[in-house]
C-alpha cells in the first residue's frame, strides 16, 4: 500500500473519515473495524463485482453478510432497484446495528445510501468508491437517492455516511470514458470556488489522463477537503452547498431528457458548467475568457462542451424547471464571476436561457 491521505468531514459533533489511498480494500483488518453489528449487505453492480466483492467478503468473514449484485448504469438507479436492496436486507434479517457497504460509483452509492437511510429508519453505511467521479464527489456528504422518469434525484434523503474508503488502485480498471467522466467532477472543484486548483488541474492534465497515482490522489484529496469544509457549513444545501451543483442543471435536465442512456453524469455536468459559464458571461456577469479556458480545460481532457444533437431546447427547459434547487416555480441556477467564484443566482428569466440551450 501506497501512503494514505486521511481527511475528516465533521458534522457537529458527528465525524467520519475520509481515508484515500493504494490498496484499501485489501486491509481485511480495517474493513471489518467498520462493521461492528453482526449483520452485513455489499450493494455492488456486475462490473465491479469480478474485480473487488472478494476482498471485501474475505474481510467481512465473521459476520453475518450479504451481497448484491445489480446491473451498471444511471438506468439502474430507480426505486425497483431500490426495492431489491430492501428485499435484501430483510432476507439476511438485518437488524438496526447493520451495515450497508455501497461498493461501486455514483449509482451504487446513491442507492445503497438511500436503502441504508430508509431500513428500519436509518442503518450504518459504507462508502467504497471505485470511480474516480464517486471519490471525489457522490460519496462524501451524505446525499443519497434514486431517480424517476421526470428528473434525477427526486426521490433520497440525507444520510452520511459512517466513512468513506477510497482505494486509488480501482482507478486502474476503470474504462477511459468514466475517468474522464470522473475528471469532469474534479474539474468543477476549481471551477466554483479554487482558482488556484484549476490552474494545477491545467498543469497535470495529461498526469491526470496517464492515471498517475500520486497525481489522481492529490486531485481527490483536494476535492474532497473543499467538499468536506462545505458539507460541514451546510450539510443540507440551504446555501453555500448549492455551489457544488455547479453545471448540475444544465447536466441534469440532459441526462433525463436522454432517458438517462445518452452521456454519462460527468459528461453531462462537463457541458453544464460551459453553459453556465457561457451564460454568465452572456449575462455581463463573467469575462468571457473565463468560460473559454474552462472549454478549453474540458475539451483537453476529452469531455464534450456541447450539448448533444437532437435534444430540443424548450424540453430541456421544461426538465429544468423541476430541478430541485427550484424555488415556487422560479428557476433558481448556479453561475459565476469568473473562474472560482461560483454564486448562486435566483429568479433568472427563461428568456435568458434559451439562446444558450439553442447555441
Amino acid at each position: 500500500m501506497s501512503e494514505t491521505r486521511e481527511l475528516e468531514v465533521a458534522l457537529g459533533e458527528r465525524r467520519y473519515p475520509i481515508r484515500i489511498g493504494r490498496g484499501l480494500l485489501g486491509d481485511a483488518a480495517a474493513l471489518a473495524a467498520l462493521v461492528p453489528g453482526r449483520h452485513a449487505l455489499v450493494v455492488t453492480d456486475a462490473h465491479v463485482a469480478p474485480h473487488y466483492l472478494p476482498l471485501v467478503e474475505a474481510a467481512l468473514g465473521g459476520k453475518q453478510a450479504g451481497t448484491l449484485v445489480l446491473p451498471p448504469g444511471e438506468q439502474e438507479k430507480t426505486l425497483a432497484r431500490f426495492g431489491e436492496v430492501m428485499a435484501a436486507l430483510a432476507a439476511l434479517g438485518a437488524s438496526r446495528d447493520a451495515t450497508v457497504l455501497a461498493l461501486g460509483g455514483g449509482v451504487v452509492g446513491d442507492l445503497a445510501g438511500f436503502a441504508a437511510a430508509c431500513w428500519m429508519r436509518g442503518v450504518r453505511f459504507v462508502q467504497l468508491p471505485t470511480t474516480l467521479l464517486a471519490m471525489v464527489d457522490s460519496s462524501v456528504g451524505g446525499k443519497t437517492a434514486v431517480d424517476l422518469p421526470e428528473g434525477k434525484n427526486l426521490v433520497g434523503a440525507f444520510h452520511q455516511p459512517a466513512a468513506v474508503v477510497a482505494d486509488t488502485a480501482t482507478l486502474a480498471t476503470l474504462p477511459p470514458r468514466e475517468l474522464r467522466a470522473g475528471l469532469a467532477e474534479v474539474v468543477k472543484y476549481g471551477a466554483l470556488g479554487d482558482a488556484g486548483f484549476f490552474a494545477w488541474l491545467e498543469a497535470h492534465a495529461d498526469a491526470l489522463l496517464a492515471r498517475d497515482d500520486a497525481t489522481l490522489a492529490e486531485a481527490i484529496a483536494r476535492c474532497c477537503a473543499h467538499k468536506a469544509g462545505i458539507v460541514a457549513r451546510d450539510e443540507t444545501e440551504r446555501g453555500e452547498r448549492m455551489l457544488l451543483n455547479f453545471g448540475h442543471t444544465f447536466g441534469h435536465a440532459i441526462e433525463t431528457q436522454q432517458g438517462y442512456g445518452g452521456l454519462l453524469h460527468g459528461e453531462a455536468v462537463a457541458v453544464g458548467m460551459v453553459l453556465a459559464a457561457r451564460l454568465s458571461a452572456r449575462l455581463g456577469r463573467a469575462p468571457a475568457a473565463d468560460a473559454e479556458r474552462l472549454a478549453a480545460l474540458l475539451t483537453r481532457l476529452g469531455l464534450p462542451t456541447t450539448i448533444p444533437a437532437g435534444l430540443d431546447p424548450a424540453a430541456l427547459l421544461a426538465r429544468m424547471r423541476l430541478d430541485k434547487k427550484a424555488v415556487s416555480g422560479t428557476l433558481r441556477l448556479i453561475l459565476w464571476r469568473g473562474l472560482g467564484q461560483a454564486e448562486v443566482v435566483d429568479t433568472l428569466p427563461e428568456a435568458d436561457l434559451l439562446p444558450v440551450l439553442s447555441a
